[in-house]
């Protein structure tokens, strides 16, 4: 997960046996489908059959929950189906705001798998370089409980449990090793290096572990551009290795090379291979690829030396459907759905659902980078509007509320509070340095004079990857007709902060708590 260089060049590996790459044909009408098949940032993937149900297991870094989990019966329309880690729930207050601040720390490349033995999902991953923890849960979308703190690093940990119930997990950067898990999945047996990545090749990381046949195999991604496999007839090894792609290009103009992520096998055993793309500003997105199997070795499907815009669709029946990731929320429920994930760990003694989103101030600051109960949410590509219906009559006088374009440089429209008047703002450069310190809380740029106690608040973000994408804010006071406020945003697309932008709904006291304000309804549309 961990990037190497900005952009890795390509290198011919002489000494690497290479796996031709075979073409696939497309079909016309609704035979096939897109890629990316998800056009959100959920990035550092795992992939997983149950049955009749397919799971992507992602990264968060800093938001709460995390690992989420996507579900699909088709592998190509998915939905939010759960978070496996319920709360960063890591022995530091940095993940609450408190005494320190989480910014790309908290959850990188994980692993999500199905025990059939005790019917149990298992969530690993290594947080911070030097303890891995072990989440569980009877089903994705139920209650998801921390189980263990294993005193290890499994640096972009894969997990497989093998045909006799061991589980066994591959990780490491450059030096891949092999731990054997206690029977119950919570403790070590036994680790041991098992491959080092030669040095023609660079960096290999991102593993994946899977068994098929009589051979072990360890997928694993040189970041950002490529993809090989280990194989071997013992998950000790010795392992032999094989290129399955080195500066592919992608299926997204502007996007960066398909890598990571990691296989599955259909009901009627077909494989897919579900990596992701580099395409900041809205960060890393899932395309998937048939794969077939050569000498036991995985082809990966490719169209015109690609990874294909299109692909016939996997010959899966299923009458089963998922909700869509777009659309509106108006928060009627006493919980959140799965759609939405806050920046570090919320206070929720601060926020309630039900009758909308009510978020009353957690936090007396002037940064919103400070501010606790910021709730996210993934913005959908190549470009989508977010739109709020805000409730502001009981916000107190320092106070401010609205709806960000969030990420480690900002914008943000909404609404201040100053000495008993309310006005509509555009705020820019917002901005954090290399080490993710505040270095500009904001300044405003627009702004207008309000009243009435209800507003709409809007923006409009072009995802698309590369240099110069824009968002752009407006405002309302009936909900029909928007005025545009201030100067489009200019996004950041360097990959360095990791996850994408994100629209953020927000509301901080800069005097002393007690205000609050209702968000009546979340809108995603797309054109």
């Amino acid at each position: 997960m961990r990037r190497v260089l900005a952009i890795l060049s390509s290198v011919l590996l002489m000494s690497v046996s290479l796996i031709p790459s075979a073409t696939a044909t497309t079909v016309a009408g609704n035979s096939v489908y897109n890629n990316p098949v998800v056009w959100q940032d959920f990035a550092d993937g795992d992939i997983i059959r149950v049955g009749d149900a397919y799971y992507y297991s992602a990264s968060t870094m800093h938001y709460s929950p995390g690992a989420p989990i996507l579900r699909s019966y088709n592998l190509v329309d998915w939905e939010y189906a759960g978070h496996s880690v319920p709360r960063l729930d890591f022995g530091s207050g940095a993940y609450d705001l408190s005494g320190g601040r989480a910014y790309v720390k908290g959850i990188w490349a994980s692993t999500l798998n199905h025990r059939p033995s005790n019917n149990t999902y298992y969530w690993i991953g290594c947080v911070e370089f030097n303890r891995t923890y072990v989440y569980t849960a009877s089903a994705v979308d139920g209650t998801w409980s921390k189980r263990a703190q294993i005193p290890h690093c499994y640096y972009d940990a894969g997990l497989l449990i093998d045909n006799n119930d061991t589980m066994y997990v591959a990780y490491g950067n450059g030096t891949i090793s092999v731990a054997q898990l206690s029977p119950d999945g919570f403790g070590q047996v036994r680790a041991q290096q098992v491959f080092q990545t030669p040095s023609s090749v660079g960096t290999l990381e991102g593993a994946r572990f899977y068994k098929r046949g009589g051979y072990y195999y360890i997928w694993l991604t040189r970041p950002a551009n490529g993809q090989y496999v280990l194989r071997s007839t013992s998950p000790w090894g010795p392992y032999e290795m094989r290129r399955v792609l080195l500066d592919l290009p992608g299926p997204i103009s502007g996007g960066g090379v398909p890598h990571q992520g990691g296989l599955v096998q259909t009901q009627n055993g077909d494989w897919y291979y579900m990596s992701f793309v580099d395409a900041y500003p809205g960060g890393r997105v899932p395309a998937l690829a048939p794969i077939t199997w050569t000498g036991d070795w995985p082809v990966l499907q490719t169209v015109n030396g690609g990874w294909g815009v299109t692909y016939p669709r996997p010959n899966i029946q299923t009458g089963r459907t998922v909700t869509p990731m777009t659309g509106p929320d108006t928060f009627t429920t006493g919980s959140l759905g799965h759609r939405w994930e806050w920046n570090h760990n919320p206070d929720a003694s601060r926020f309630s659902t039900g009758n909308g989103l009510r978020l009353r101030t957690a936090t007396v600051t002037g940064d919103l980078y400070n501010a606790r109960n910021t709730l996210t949410h993934r913005i959908q590509g190549p470009s989508s509007t977010a739109t709020i219906e805000l409730d502001y009559t009981q916000m107190a006088n320092g106070d401010r509320t609205g709806l960000a374009m969030l990420r480690d440089q900002s914008a943000w429209i909404g609404v201040k509070r100053d000495n008993g008047a309310h006005r509509v703002v555009m705020t820019n450069g917002l901005s954090m340095n290399g080490s993710w310190q505040t270095t500009g809380t904001g300044v405003e740029a627009a702004s207008a004079t309000i009243s009435g106690g209800r507003i709409w608040l809007r923006v409009n973000a072009d995802i698309r990857p590369g240099s110069g994408r824009q968002a752009r804010f407006s405002y309302s006071t009936d909900g029909t007709t928007f005025v545009g406020l201030g100067p489009a945003f200019t996004l950041n697309n360097a990959w360095q902060f990791f996850m994408g932008y994100r629209f953020g709904i927000f509301n901080h006291a800069t005097q002393a708590l007690g205000g609050a304000v209702t968000v009546r309804r979340f809108d995603l549309t797309t054109p």
